[in-house]
């Protein structure tokens, strides 16, 4: 039987975290899914594993709460369930960063499509002739693993390191387009937020990340797998495991999985 590897992210604000909680961990355990689910008063993270009926049964119940109506998972196959067991964890922050002026509940910051950054790249410049930058918002173990051509990598332990970073590097990015890109969205969408909070002008996100640009594209421009934090430790441009040996995070399984 197929497995059926789901991810999915949403900023939105929530109010009633411990009884969110209860709800959602009740509705997993009763499925038989496992994977962990994170809830924050910025939103929600997720990333399940399971066959496809209770999958979709799922998120059919979730999306009945019109927070979560909108979500839009991204989905790839394996042999066997990645994840050991079932969480439901409440944090201060879906994805950490500390930067509390940010908050991408409220607005989201431009975004890209996979298609149109493959042929940006392909072409050298984006459709308003701007150099391009892509900017990795990700951890140096998942960069090691794999990341597009030329992408700027800050070699960063964990992304609440990004912004000193940032801010360290601002003039690379004038008068061009910069692109940030994370495996699923969630946190190239805050890097973007913050760069365009700091006066960067043309800043993009990779809509759905690296994982939606394999999904959409033949993963052109791109060299290497990608890490996951599951136990399949990362995807070929096909979205199959490809089981690298990585340096695994301290918060592995917690961070951003395929979100």
């Amino acid at each position: 039987m197929s497995i059926i590897n789901l991810s999915a992210y949403r900023f939105v604000g929530l109010d009633d975290l411990p009884t969110l909680r209860e709800r959602v961990l009740e509705r997993c355990l009763a499925l038989q899914l496992k994977g962990t689910i994170l809830l924050a008063p910025e939103g929600i993270n997720l990333f399940l594993a399971g066959p496809r009926e209770p999958i979709d049964t799922f998120m059919d119940w979730l999306r009945e709460d019109t927070r979560f109506a909108g979500l839009e998972p991204k989905e790839s196959i394996s042999d066997e369930v990645p994840f050991g067991r079932m969480r439901v964890r409440v944090k201060k922050e879906i994805i950490t960063m500390r930067m509390p002026a940010i908050r991408p509940e409220g607005a989201r910051a431009p975004s890209v499509a996979p298609v149109t950054l493959q042929r940006w790249l392909a072409q050298g410049h984006d459709d308003d002739g701007r150099e391009l930058v892509l900017l990795d918002t990700r951890n140096e173990y998942e960069t090691d693993v794999g990341l597009f051509n030329d992408a700027v990598d800050y070699r960063i332990a964990s992304f609440t390191e990004f912004p000193d970073a940032i801010a360290a590097d601002r003039a690379r990015f004038e008068g061009k387009t910069v692109v940030s890109y994370c495996t699923g969205g969630i946190r190239c969408e805050k890097a973007a937020l913050h760069m365009q909070d700091v006066g960067i002008e043309h800043v993009y996100q990779l809509e759905g990340g690296i994982l939606k640009y394999f999904e959409e594209t033949d993963g052109a421009h791109w060299r290497g797998d990608c890490f996951v934090f599951d136990e399949r430790g990362a995807v070929d441009k096909s979205l199959a495991p490809s089981h690298p040996s990585p340096q695994p995070s301290p918060q592995r399984g917690e961070g951003e999985s395929l979100a």
